[in-house]
């Protein structure tokens, strides 16, 4: 009797437990469902040109299927090519505009976007904040579903958050987790403006630009980088609060660029021993340890040694926390900074600078593929030389071979610079004359079929005409 009675209070107390942990656990079912139509897929590329003068440059893994089986025959010239870089991004207005990272589209000469719904649209890049990893983004559409925007200010630790993106090329996404810190400052380069958002939600290559949401659904920020010894995900994620995104986004609308107040001091963080030999009470503040050339707050009176407690009425407790305060702050606005000096705190007024700005993305800066290329596929060829028709036993009215690849058109169909063309739009080709005029009525939107060599393989390949970018 004992022995049933023991082991029908296992019982219950394993259904308490299974029930409490279903009262607790959320189910983001219905959530992903009403927000995944408004998460969009990136891809931004690169032409060889500039690959060559950033150093950069895709990987041969990164090449489509169709041709990576004969990646790098014998006898072929070996040419920069394209490269594409693949994020997210989210609607955020039906009239098609869409945030995602700087980094995404960082250089790229043209920007596609796939919607959910499958359809794929150029894009323009309005602007491009590197401060912020902001990008605004504009297709040409209408009745778009657009994400609503929450509140990032009032995210606490251990509050469930979601992504939805597309890791690794897996279009739709989705992870969750918690909120693990706020305000944390990034160790990147030039991200101290940021008071980012730390989660352990997994993100990975490809996540870039996705959005980070609450249980309600709405964004609270944009998932941007992770730490990570491997190059993969290992548990620490952080997103841009989209207080900080959207006003970005206002800017770059009305001007095209950003503007950051700048106070012009050098700090470090406070330790222990500083905070006595200052006369503190506690560690906290910002240290000022010198100043810039022009700096607002040496003119304002600040000095080297001052502990800044508060800028503009908001707690500094870290050194980190000063940064993104000043350069949320307008330039030319008057803020009061409390400072510790000699014993007493002391309030200064500053008149906040601009930080010196580094040239913003504002536009896609590709040419028209038709004046860099001579066709309206991007497409850039060279007659073959002697040896080259030797190698390749054709005669010497048998084709060209491409050597640039002028956007996405190309690189999408899967060509490469070394191709040799032997036929365009059903014409044989034997000059760069000759398939420049094949392919000069070529229509927006137009497929075209080329024959192409790579190699011993010869394959028909057909490259749609792309869509004037707008």
């Amino acid at each position: 009797m004992k022995m049933m009675l023991s082991h029908r209070l296992v019982f219950l107390l394993a259904l308490l437990v299974s029930a409490r942990a279903s009262a607790v656990l959320p189910d983001f079912t219905q959530l992903v469902d009403d927000v995944s139509p408004a998460v969009v897929n990136i891809s931004a590329t690169k032409s060889a040109a500039s690959s060559m003068q950033d150093g950069s440059g895709a990987d041969p893994e990164d090449m489509p299927e169709l041709f990576r089986r004969y990646f790098g025959q014998p006898g072929m010239p070996q040419m920069p090519r394209d490269s594409t870089s693949m994020g997210t991004g989210f609607i955020i207005s039906a009239d098609g505009y869409v945030l995602t990272n700087h980094h995404v589209v960082d250089g790229a000469d043209e920007v596609f976007v796939k919607l959910a719904d499958r359809r794929e649209l150029v894009a323009t890049v309005i602007g491009s904040d590197e401060s912020s990893d902001v990008a605004l983004l504009k297709v040409k559409a209408t009745d778009l579903p657009a994400l609503q925007l929450g509140e990032s200010k009032t995210l606490k630790r251990g509050q469930w958050v979601v992504a939805i993106g597309s890791p690794f090329g897996f279009e739709q996404s989705v992870t969750a987790g918690i909120v693990s810190a706020v305000g944390r400052t990034s160790q990147a380069t030039g991200q101290q403006y940021v008071p980012f958002i730390q989660t352990d939600v997994a993100i990975n290559r490809g996540n870039s630009g996705g959005p980070l949401l609450n249980t309600d659904g709405r964004v609270v920020g944009i998932n941007s980088q992770i730490f990570s010894n491997t190059g993969g995900f290992m548990g620490v994620s952080f997103a841009i609060p989209i207080e900080v995104a959207m006003n970005a986004v206002e800017q770059l609308k009305a001007k095209g660029f950003v503007a950051r107040g700048l106070l012009g001091v050098n700090i470090q963080e406070v330790s222990r021993d500083d905070a006595q030999a200052l006369g503190l009470s506690r560690p906290g503040g910002a240290l000022v340890t010198g100043f810039s050339e022009d700096s607002a707050g040496e003119k304002a009176g600040l000095k080297r040694g001052d502990v800044i407690l508060a800028f503009d009425g908001k707690e500094v407790a870290r050194s980190g926390e000063l940064p993104p305060l000043v350069g949320a702050t307008r330039p030319g606005t008057r803020v009061s900074v409390k400072v510790f000096r000699d014993g007493s705190e002391v309030d200064v007024a500053v008149t906040i600078g601009e930080l010196e700005r580094a040239p913003s993305l504002a536009s896609n800066k590709r040419a028209d593929a038709a004046d860099v290329a001579g066709n309206p596929l991007g497409l850039v060829a060279e007659d073959l030389t002697d040896e080259q028709r030797e190698a390749l036993q054709l005669p010497a009215d048998e084709g060209v071979v491409i050597t640039r690849i002028v956007g996405a058109a190309g690189q999408r169909a899967g060509l490469r610079a070394g191709d040799v063309v032997l036929m365009a739009a059903r014409k044989p080709v034997g000059s760069v004359e000759v398939f420049n005029s094949a392919l000069k009525d070529i229509k927006p939107g137009q497929p075209v079929m080329l024959l192409v060599r790579r190699g011993d393989v010869s394959q028909f390949v057909t490259i749609t005409a792309p869509g004037k970018v707008g």
